[in-house]
C-alpha cells in the first residue's frame, strides 16, 4: 500500500539538513518499496507493503535517527486517508485561488474539539484554522512566514506536536499515493 510520510523540521531553515537521496537509501534499506522523494523538505512516498501507518512511523523513526543520528517526528498517511483530507476540505474556494496559503496540518493524534476552540481564541491575526481527526486546516491570508500562529502556538494549544504541508503539495502526496 502506498503511503505518504511526512518528516518534521528536515531541510527547512537550516536545520535538519539530510540529502533526499541518503534518505531513500536508509528508507529502502529499512524494507520499503518503492521510495520516492517529493521537493526537499523530508516528503516520502513508499510502498509500506501490510504496514499501518502508525507501523510505518515507528519504523521510520527509529530508521531516521540511527541513520542520521537525529530524531524527528514522522506522520505517515495512505492514499485513501489523504482523499479524505481533500474531500473534507472546509476552505474549497482558498485551495483553488491561493493553494499556497491553505496548509494542512499532520498530527499523530487527534486534539479535542475544545483544543481547536483554544487554537482558535490565541489567534491575533487573520488566520482561520478548523480541524478534525488527526488533521488540521490553517489558512494564512497574509502567509505562513510573517504569522504569529507558529507551529509551537499550536502545538502548545492542540496539546500535540505535527508537521503541515501546504495545499499544492498535499495535492501532490494524493496523486502520488492514488
Amino acid at each position: 500500500m502506498l503511503q505518504a510520510a511526512l518528516l518534521r523540521a528536515v531541510n527547512v531553515g537550516g536545520t535538519g539538513m539530510v540529502p533526499m537521496a541518503e534518505l531513500r537509501a536508509a528508507v529502502v534499506a529499512l524494507g520499503f518499496k518503492d521510495v520516492r522523494s517529493l521537493l526537499q523538505s523530508g516528503n516520502l512516498v513508499l510502498d509500506a507493503g501490510k504496514k499501518s501507518p502508525a507501523a510505518v512511523e515507528t519504523a521510520l523513526q527509529a530508521g531516521f535517527e540511527k541513520a542520521f543520528g537525529f530524531q524527528t517526528e514522522i506522520y505517515a498517511r495512505t492514499g485513501a486517508e489523504l482523499g479524505e483530507i481533500i474531500a473534507g476540505c472546509p476552505f474549497p474556494k482558498e485551495a483553488k485561488s491561493d493553494p499556497a496559503k491553505l496548509h494542512v496540518l499532520f498530527m499523530r493524534k487527534a486534539p479535542a474539539a475544545a483544543a481547536f476552540e483554544a487554537l482558535r481564541a490565541a489567534i491575533k491575526g487573520s488566520e482561520r484554522v478548523t480541524g478534525g481527526g488527526r488533521h488540521a486546516y490553517l489558512f494564512y491570508p497574509d502567509g505562513a512566514g510573517a504569522s504569529k500562529l507558529t507551529s509551537a502556538v499550536i502545538a502548545r494549544h492542540l496539546g500535540t506536536p505535527g508537521t503541515a504541508r501546504n495545499w499544492n503539495t498535499v495535492g501532490k502526496f494524493a496523486a502520488l499515493t492514488a
